[in-house]
This record gives C-alpha cells, sequence and structure tokens, in this order.
C-alpha cells in the first residue's frame, strides 16, 4: 500500500500539472465570460483595439508602399499628384502580376474563397479563417500600394471580423455572440479608418450583423470606440473629409436631395453591373488567370496617364475636389474616370473595395448635380459642397449600403444636423430604388455571382442546414407497387403507420401508398399502386426548408419521400414536422435578435 506524508496509510493524490490547471483556468474563465455581458463587453474593447491596431498597420503599409514607388512628399496622397511620369506608370501592371502570382501561390493550397464578414455571418455562424483575412489584408496592401484603384476599407473590416471571429471561438461563444464579434470587429475596423466611431458601430449592424440586436449593442459600440480610440493614440490621419457647411435647408432642398438619391442609385446599380460583366468578359480572356491582373494593371496605367485623380481610392483627390472650382466638363471626367478604373481594377482581379470610390465618386456626383442647375438657370440655394457630402451618402448607400452608417459619417464629418437629415433623405431614396429594382449592395452582388442567393448578412445558414435529410425518418417502410391489397393488409395492419412508399420493378421510387387507401379498395387482388400518391412529388437530401415547405404546397399531401440516387428511398419526411422544426428555429432566431434566453 502507498503511504501518504503522515503515514495512515491513506493513499494520497497526485500532484496536478500546470497544463491541466491552466486548462482548467480557461474553461472557467470561458464559462464566466460567456454567462456575462459586462465581460463580454470587456472582450469586444480587446477585439477593437486590435482593429484598430491592425487597420492603422495596413494603412500605414500601402501608403509606404506608395510613396516608395510613386516619389510622394510627406503628407501628400497618391490621387491628388497633379502629374504622373510613365515610368512610374509601370507600377500597375507591376503590381497586377505580383498579386496575381502570390493568389495562384495561394490558390494552389487553399483553392476556395476568401470568406469575407458579411459571408461569415450570413452563412457560416461567424466562423472565419485568420489566415484568408492576412491573405486578403496582403492582396488589398498590394493592390492599393500599387495605386490600383480600390479602397483598403475591405480588408479593414475582413481583419476586424477576423480577430473578432477567432478570439470569439477560442472562447466558444454562442452563435449569436459569435456573430456579433465578427461584426464588432469590423465595424471598429471602419471606426477607426474614418474616426468615426458611430460610423463603425453603425456599419457592423446594417452590413455586417445585418440586424439591430438590444444585447449587441454595447458589445458592437464599446469596440467601435476602442478601434476609433486606438486610431487616435498612434496619431495616425483618418481617411475622411473634414468640412463644415452652414446652410440652412428647406423643404424644398430635401425634395431636391431625394432626386439626387435617385441619380445615386441610378449610377451605383450601374457600377455594379458594369463591373460584373467586365469580369465575365475577363474570366474568357485566353492565358493564365494570374497575368489577369496585369493586364489590367496597363489598362489603369493608360487611365492614371490621363488623369492621375484615378489612382488609389481616391483620398487626396476627394479633398481637392471638396475646395477646388471645377467646372461641369471637368467634374464629369472625373467621375468618368473614376468610375471606369474602380470597375477596371476589380473587374480584373485586383482586391479592395468600394467603399471610399464609392463616397469620392458620390461627392463629385452631388457637386455636378448642384453647379448643373445652377448652369441652367436654377437658383436651388444650396451650397456644392453641401450637395457633395449628400452625394457622398447617397451613392455610398446605393453601393455598399447601410443608411445610417453614411448618414453618421455625415453627422460625425460636419456636425451638421439640417445636413444629415438631408443626408438621410438622400440615402433612404437610394436603398429603396436599389432594393427594389436590383436588390443587393456590392458585397451580397459579388457573392450572388459565385452563385449564392443571400441579399444581406442575416443569419440564414440554419434555413440550409434544416435539410430534408436532418428532418427525415429514416425506417421508412417499403413495398413493391405490384403488390396486392391483401397481401399489403397481411404485412400493414391499420394503425401501423400511414404511408409506404411503394417500388417499381427497378426497386426505385414510384410514389406513396396511403394505408387507409389499400384497406379501401374492395378487390383484394387489386394492386394497391392504385391508391398511389405523389408519384412525381419527392424530396432530395439537400433540399433545405423552404424548397421542402414548396415540394408540400404543391402536392398537397402531408408526407415525402427523400430519394437518394437512383431514386432509392432512404426515408419519409412528414409535413408537419416539417412545419414544426421550421417554427422551432424561427423562434430562437427570434431570442437570438432580442437577446432572450
Amino acid at each position: 500500500m502507498r503511504r501518504g506524508p503522515s503515514g495512515d496509510g491513506r493513499e494520497s493524490k497526485p500532484a496536478e500539472s500546470p497544463r491541466r490547471r491552466a486548462l482548467g483556468v480557461i474553461a472557467f474563465l470561458r464559462g464566466r465570460i460567456r454567462a456575462s455581458e459586462l465581460l463580454l463587453v470587456l472582450v469586444a474593447i480587446a477585439v477593437g483595439a486590435g482593429a484598430g491596431a491592425l487597420t492603422s498597420g495596413v494603412s500605414y503599409a500601402a501608403h509606404a508602399a506608395q510613396s516608395l514607388i510613386y516619389g510622394l512628399a510627406p503628407g501628400q496622397r497618391l490621387s491628388a499628384i497633379a502629374h504622373l511620369a510613365p515610368l512610374r506608370a509601370l507600377a500597375l501592371p507591376a503590381g497586377g502580376l505580383v498579386l496575381g502570382l502570390a493568389t495562384w501561390a495561394r490558390t494552389r493550397r487553399r483553392p476556395g474563397p476568401v470568406v469575407d464578414p458579411v459571408e461569415a455571418n450570413a452563412l457560416h455562424g461567424g466562423r472565419m479563417s485568420v489566415r484568408d483575412s492576412l491573405f486578403l489584408a496582403v492582396q488589398s496592401v498590394i493592390s492599393n500600394g500599387s495605386g490600383a484603384s480600390v479602397g483598403l476599407e475591405a480588408a479593414y473590416a475582413q481583419l476586424g471580423g477576423g480577430l473578432g471571429s477567432a478570439l470569439g471561438r477560442s472562447l466558444n461563444l454562442r452563435r449569436s455572440d459569435l456573430r456579433a464579434f465578427v461584426g464588432a470587429g469590423a465595424g471598429a475596423g471602419i471606426a477607426a479608418a474614418f474616426g468615426a466611431p458611430l460610423t463603425g458601430a453603425f456599419y457592423a449592424f446594417e452590413i455586417i450583423i445585418g440586424s439591430y440586436s438590444v444585447i449587441n449593442v454595447a458589445v458592437v459600440v464599446a469596440a467601435a470606440i476602442a478601434g476609433a480610440w486606438v486610431r487616435h493614440a498612434l496619431a495616425v490621419e483618418p481617411t475622411v473629409l473634414r468640412t463644415a457647411v452652414t446652410d440652412s435647408l428647406t423643404a424644398s432642398h430635401y425634395l431636391l436631395f431625394g432626386a439626387l438619391g435617385v441619380i445615386c442609385a441610378g449610377l451605383g446599380v450601374a457600377v455594379m453591373r458594369l463591373e460584373a460583366v467586365l469580369e465575365r468578359y475577363v474570366a474568357r480572356l485566353p492565358g493564365p488567370r494570374w497575368l489577369r491582373p496585369a493586364i489590367g494593371g496597363v489598362v489603369l496605367a493608360a487611365l492614371a496617364l490621363i488623369d492621375p485623380h484615378s489612382l488609389s481610392a481616391g483620398h487626396g483627390a476627394m479633398n481637392q475636389a471638396a475646395v477646388a472650382s471645377f467646372g461641369l466638363a471637368a467634374l464629369a471626367f472625373l467621375i468618368l474616370a473614376k468610375a471606369a478604373a474602380s470597375i477596371v481594377a476589380l473587374g480584373f482581379g485586383f482586391r479592395g473595395g468600394l467603399f471610399f470610390a464609392s463616397l469620392y465618386l458620390g461627392a463629385l456626383v452631388g457637386k455636378f448635380c448642384i453647379l448643373a442647375l445652377a448652369a441652367a438657370g436654377i437658383a436651388t440655394g444650396i451650397d456644392p459642397m453641401a450637395g457633395a457630402l449628400v452625394g457622398m451618402g447617397g451613392l455610398a448607400v446605393a453601393i455598399i449600403g447601410g443608411p445610417f452608417t453614411m448618414t453618421f459619417l455625415v453627422l460625425e464629418t460636419t456636425g451638421d444636423f439640417a445636413l444629415t437629415a438631408a443626408t438621410l433623405t438622400a440615402s433612404i431614396v437610394a436603398s429603396l430604388l436599389v432594393r427594389e429594382t436590383f436588390g443587393y449592395s456590392f458585397s451580397t452582388w459579388r457573392l450572388h455571382l459565385r452563385g449564392e442567393t443571400i441579399r444581406s448578412a442575416h443569419d440564414v445558414s440554419w434555413l440550409r442546414n434544416l435539410t430534408a435529410h436532418r428532418m427525415m425518418r429514416a425506417d421508412a417502410p417499403v413495398i413493391s407497387a405490384d403488390t396486392s391489397a391483401g397481401a399489403f393488409r397481411a404485412r400493414f395492419p391499420l394503425g401501423s403507420t400511414r404511408r409506404v412508399a411503394g417500388l417499381d420493378a427497378l426497386g426505385g421510387y414510384a410514389g406513396l401508398i396511403p394505408v387507409s387507401g389499400a384497406y379501401a379498395l374492395e378487390d383484394l387482388a387489386t394492386p394497391v399502386a392504385e391508391v398511389m400518391i405523389a408519384r412525381d412529388h419527392w424530396l432530395t437530401p439537400d433540399m433545405a426548408i423552404k424548397e421542402v415547405m414548396g415540394v408540400f404546397d404543391r402536392a398537397e399531401t402531408d408526407e415525402l419521400a427523400v430519394l437518394g440516387d437512383d431514386r432509392e428511398v432512404l426515408g419519409v419526411v412528414s409535413e408537419a414536422y416539417a412545419t414544426r422544426r421550421y417554427a422551432e428555429e424561427l423562434e430562437k432566431a427570434r431570442r437570438d435578435l432580442v437577446g432572450s434566453d
């Protein structure tokens, strides 16, 4: 017998290993954090701070690359240069070549597309890959750093969302909390980019999470404030137009701004559709895929030599356009050049977003419309700068989405509540028209081109997971459809089951045989095939709940067979059970939305 230290014969317990103690502490902390909203907020602050730091790092890396390649002076923005030397323009096809080769090398190891925050929250319950997020950030830095007309906002949101997802998964958070952390991280990245916490928070709610939730407000807002504060603490200049407008707006002005929203909606849809058309044509080009960004770089270089303002995201050009006295022809040229450069860059495979490009284009469009009315002899009394700011919000909503996101961006930019209301007017008009006529934002449009059907970041993955295979009863009875009524009754007494799957001569599905129908046959020699139903209606295992309910409506029966390959009967699903499971999942989604247990 092993004796303890006292020698009393009692067996001593082995000492607990440091690793086991550490795992116990981690498990304890996980449980406390999951159960405490206050601790979740503290973790969200850490996510926001990390997103702010990553945003600052990406911004610095891209600007440093531009400064080195294009010889920018301290504080100078690439899109603000007055002249581009032809030799420096070669950086665009060279950057495209580097990007193409890097993307080719990555896809050989990981062939799937990078999951962005919108797709992660809509289809994957908030699960994102950190490695993929880092790679997208590298792609964006190469694209923007070489001068392509794409913004870095996609990288900001991707890194912030990826950080939130990674930390949330390490804490084993609930699905709804994990989605909130993805939104909080992405929103914090945007808040840091623009120095605008409210803008970042509503970006998270409207674009990444897809809804407002009482339980998520503290998490998202805390992360956005932390991200903006870190950017300020690092003394990195936010990428936003700071200005003040003192116009007093009347009811007629709001009508004009509503009309501006209509124009922004049309232009936004045109940009998104043209980008998709160009992408289809580029996909048909002969030669390796990794060469396509370099070809696009040649086109971008030609555009940049004609108009250097089309370079990069457009931060410097936007500040110039705000104070310069451009004529209508010059503004129209800038609009066409920037739109073309953005479409070409994305169509040929450069990585980045249209967030800031849409802000810049919207500012040009708004200013153009006000000046055009003045040139036509219509005195609106609206400052062209006010038109630029409202157009900035309207076009960004048409392309990116998020009416409140862009409205708060104008509010945090100007502090002008009247102009904020005008921006909200144009934004709502643009949003309604785009949703009615087109139905997608830029991020969901790109997912649609890949074959997805989502139209927002609302969590719809549970609908896809609730399939016929998961709901079916696998022990479905089967019998040959040629069986006589007498033999059928002998095998299936009344009350034993409601439906039996009938099989054809090859063993495949022929239809469903109601037991009551078989017992209603007067001649016992009659084949039960005489009473078969649902001959042309059945389910496949991968059908989601919405498809399942649609088949039930068309078949007008309360049970359907689930068939595999070669019409093999795998099971049976009842309409009552499918309806109940659908209602349960809807109630679960409602509880997640309002934060109730």
